[in-house]
């Protein structure tokens, strides 16, 4: 009978087969994986003054062509398709990967909006959404005098 004595460094973390977990380390580290992991669905700050909705994507390296902005009663559907392809006729590269990303955010709008007064803009990565509010919203709010 041989005894065979096992060394639980972190190299081989005590599995019984050394050498085995570096091939699923290279390949869930490698790039390609990483970067479809990650999230891309952009971040979004949502405030109210008096008279309109504010919605604020933080959306940078993209241009206003990029977006497509549609309602569906009363969902705000904001989505983005991109695709990077280069005409560059070098094939130097040791690897390159295709590029496409694509995501969707929707936000429920609530009754008070008028969805018939939304503006959109882009500038410095930022998208900013205005809705309105209902003329019958904006006079809902007053101060009550004490007796």
């Amino acid at each position: 009978m041989t005894l065979v004595k096992f060394n639980p460094d972190k190299r081989n973390n005590g599995s019984l087969m050394p050498g085995f977990g570096d091939v699923f380390d290279s390949i869930l580290n490698d790039t390609f994986f990483n970067d479809r992991l990650t999230s891309r669905v952009p971040a979004a700050n949502i405030s109210e003054s008096e008279e309109y909705f504010h919605v604020e994507l933080a959306a940078p390296g993209l241009k206003k062509e990029d977006f497509k902005l549609n309602l569906d009663r009363n969902v705000l559907n904001i989505s983005v398709e991109q695709r990077t392809e280069s005409d560059k006729s070098q094939k130097n590269y040791s690897k390159r990967e295709y590029s496409y990303s694509s995501w969707v955010r929707s936000f429920t709008l609530p009754e008070s909006a008028n969805i018939e007064n939304i503006e959109a803009t882009y500038a410095d990565g930022v998208l900013k959404i205005d809705i309105a509010k209902r003329e019958e919203e904006k006079m809902a709010r007053r101060q009550i005098e004490i007796k």
